[in-house]
């Protein structure tokens, strides 16, 4: 590196700072304290949603299937974004190395994508369980449900190994700054001073694909569900099957309305002031709440987290 006020002529950088909040640093401390507790709860409840479906056999329908590699994902989320922060937010130095950067794009954007279509399997499961009650265990299979998954991964790690191979040939001059709290391809796309064209265009069609295309799904799917739910007779039965897709649609909201404002905008355009907000929700907020969101709406997994405490209390004072 040559100064600050030089190119990169074809050397990456050593590290980048993380701005974050450092411009309002009566804005660290309190910050520091809600990430440290939305961490600990995300962790817990994530946790917790993965060893009922995976312990209680009542919970081994293509249903929990998802939401345990869903609660995986958030955990993932969680775990690759925040401790960085937290570290950041206690320190005075707020970098991160160039190879820590892109490793942190690379995974983030991995967990990323595999969510929106483990959400968007998710909504067709619901799809088939209401509206074909009798054939659901013919249509939707349990091996069915892991080859969706393993789907999901396989597609967003392609789309990962994609947009860091694009991002890695960037260069970068000046001082290295990232008005962010962690590193992902847009605020990147936005410190280059290379021709980004490409970059742009590509993450544009990537994110077209592999966010619109599950959110097509989800609400086609929903879209089936509610024309069926509004021909049930009884009230009761309309409460229940809504019951069952509303802690769904909350979560599929939470996640791609801030997704689609991201990365549905043009990367010159990115406002990085804006979006590292907007980043800060969907990487800590949404993960924390969705172990509750389903928890709260759901009877199943309420009365297997019931079991499993009653089962470990037991193991405890036995």
């Amino acid at each position: 590196m040559r100064g600050d006020n030089q190119s990169f002529l074809g050397d990456p950088p050593q590290e980048f700072i993380l701005l974050g909040v450092s411009d309002r640093p009566w804005l660290e401390l309190p910050l520091f304290v809600v990430l440290l507790v939305s961490y600990i709860l995300a962790m817990l409840g994530n946790i917790a949603i993965i060893l009922v479906s995976w312990l209680d056999p009542r919970l081994h329908s293509p249903m929990y299937i998802f939401l345990s590699h869903l609660s995986f994902l958030d955990l993932c989320y969680t775990t690759t974004t925040v401790p960085q922060m937290l570290v950041n937010m206690g320190s005075s130095r707020k970098t991160i190395s160039y190879s820590g950067c892109m490793v942190q794009c690379a995974i983030f954007h991995w967990l990323g994508c595999t969510e929106c279509i483990v959400l968007a399997a998710m909504a067709l499961d619901r799809y088939v369980a209401i509206c074909e009650p009798l054939r659901y265990a013919v249509i939707m299979p349990r091996p069915l449900s892991r080859q969706l998954v393993a789907v999901a991964w396989l597609s967003g790690f392609g789309n990962s190994l994609v947009q860091v191979v694009l991002t890695v040939q960037l260069r970068f001059c000046g001082r290295q700054v990232l008005n962010n709290f962690f590193c992902e391809v847009p605020a990147m796309i936005k410190l280059s001073c290379a021709d980004t064209a490409v970059n742009d265009a590509t993450l544009s069609a990537l994110v077209a694909f592999f966010v619109l295309v599950p959110l097509a799904l989800i609400l086609l799917s929903y879209g089936f569900i509610a024309r069926t739910v509004l021909r049930i007779q009884s009230s009761r039965g309309r409460h229940k099957a809504f019951g069952t897709c509303s802690s769904h649609l909350g979560v599929v909201s939470l996640f791609y309305l801030p997704a689609i404002y991201m990365y549905l905008q043009p990367p010159s355009s990115y406002s990085q002031e804006q979006g590292k907000f907007i980043s800060l929700f969907y990487s800590i907020i949404t993960p924390t709440l969705n172990p509750f969101i389903y928890t709260l709406r759901n009877k199943d997994v309420k009365g297997a987290l019931r079991r499993l405490l009653s089962r470990t209390w037991r193991f405890c004072w036995r």
